[in-house]
């Protein structure tokens, strides 16, 4: 019987050549491959759903916590909007044809830029059973290879929906080793599978600031981290009350996982206490938890909960806010700096002046003026597709699109 390192050793390698199958295959057969994988998703709805449900039964029985419970939830729903995004990803342009001019030139060539993809990606991931699928979706569409490792709290709609993507792929001219996924019942460990440098080109740990550090820490391959919660709102004095409560409410209906819930807002403290009641109440009627520092908890007692000082770093990833008096714009800059999670930072202001002071002076990947940071992987009136979000600058910043799974490979043409 094989060992766990001989287990992962053989997944790895194997997916690697798919891998550089894959680099070879025209974009119109990987377009195929992700019609084919949409098309047995959407015929299979009850057998992903029925596991699931095993999933939630047995999620009960060992108590996980709040957040896990929504995420690993399937429902029609959300399955349907994973067949949407495979749909619309196979309707896109294959980005590994597209050329970019080259930043210089080596005279007297002409030089240009490519995009390519980069091998074999590893998604490492807690509860979010539709995830593999999507992120299949995105590295077929970019010639990569995917391994994926769930949590053994979803292991039955990890196996259900791994069995569909394969005899999807077995019907058509992609390898079949083009998506593998492990589950937790092979008994290979995180580090097992994200020390393997020489076969594996990326990985990308999604869930919990836990899940995402440990990843991180124990890693020898690239890593993209991603990041949910934990953004910040500044409310100004000019800004409007309604148009804060909006953005608020509205960042955290992104399903399942909110990623750019604004979970802490400062306030400058010219805004009227009468529009913070207001404010508070609305929330509240809303199923908000709200909490606060201790000269808002002594105003509003019968609204906010006094919350510990390092809450101000740390994502609550339920519909929970926290509020904080601040003197000025300057100062909450520099808060939201010390503080946030640098992926998704909001202001509300009449100020054209605030607005940009704003943006400048903000270290996140995305700054949203007056409109709502709200997150989705497959947004209304556009073509991308979105996976998740990363505060990371070593690799890639913000959105973490297809385009974040190609590197560019300059071509210097005599």
């Amino acid at each position: 019987m094989q060992s766990s390192s001989d287990r992962v050793l053989t997944i790895v390698r194997e997916s690697h050549k798919a891998a550089i199958k894959l680099s070879q295959i025209s974009g119109a057969k990987r377009r195929l491959g992700i019609l084919a994988i949409a098309d047995a998703m959407e015929g299979s709805f009850d057998a992903i759903l029925e596991a699931n449900t095993i999933d939630l039964e047995m999620s009960r029985e060992m108590a996980i916590s709040e957040p896990i419970a929504d995420w690993l939830k399937l429902t029609p729903e959300r399955l349907e909007m994973m067949v949407a995004i495979l749909k619309r990803l196979s309707r896109s342009p294959d980005p590994t044809r597209r050329l970019i001019n080259a930043s210089y030139q080596l005279e007297p060539f002409q030089t240009y830029c490519q995009l390519m993809p980069l091998g074999t990606i590893a998604l490492v991931y807690e509860a979010f059973p539709e995830l593999a699928a999507i992120a299949a979706g995105m590295c077929l569409k970019t010639g990569n290879s995917l391994i994926t490792r769930g949590c053994s709290s979803a292991s039955n709609s990890n196996q259900t929906i791994a069995s569909i993507i394969k005899q999807a792929l077995s019907s058509t001219d992609l390898p079949i080793n083009s998506i593998e996924i492990i589950s937790a019942d092979l008994g290979i460990s995180v580090q097992e599978l994200v020390t393997q440098d020489n076969h594996i080109n990326l990985v990308i740990p999604y869930g919990r600031p836990s899940l995402v550090q440990q990843v991180a820490e124990k890693a020898t391959v690239t890593v993209l981290k991603t990041t949910m919660g934990n953004c910040y709102l500044y409310w100004s004095q000019s800004g409007s009350l309604e148009l804060t409560r909006q953005m608020i409410v509205d960042s955290h209906n992104g399903q399942p996982d909110a990623v750019n819930a604004i979970e802490k807002v400062l306030i400058n403290h010219e805004v009227k206490s009468s529009l913070l009641q207001s404010l508070f109440s609305s929330l509240q009627q809303q199923g908000f938890k709200l909490r606060g520092d201790e000269i808002l908890v002594e105003q509003f007692p019968d609204f906010l909960s006094l919350m510990k000082p390092e809450e101000w770093r740390r994502p609550y990833l339920t519909k929970t806010v926290a509020f904080r008096h601040i003197d000025s714009l300057s100062r909450a800059i520099r808060w939201i700096n010390r503080y946030s999670s640098g992926h998704a930072d909001s202001i509300v202001t009449e100020s054209y002046q605030e607005g940009r002071q704003f943006v400048q002076g903000i270290d996140s990947a995305l700054v949203y003026i007056n409109v709502s940071p709200r997150f989705s992987r497959s947004p209304e009136g556009g073509g991308d597709v979105f996976l998740g979000m990363s505060n990371q600058k070593a690799y890639r910043q913000g959105l973490i699109s297809v385009e974040t799974f190609t590197t560019i490979k300059q071509v210097v043409q005599g």
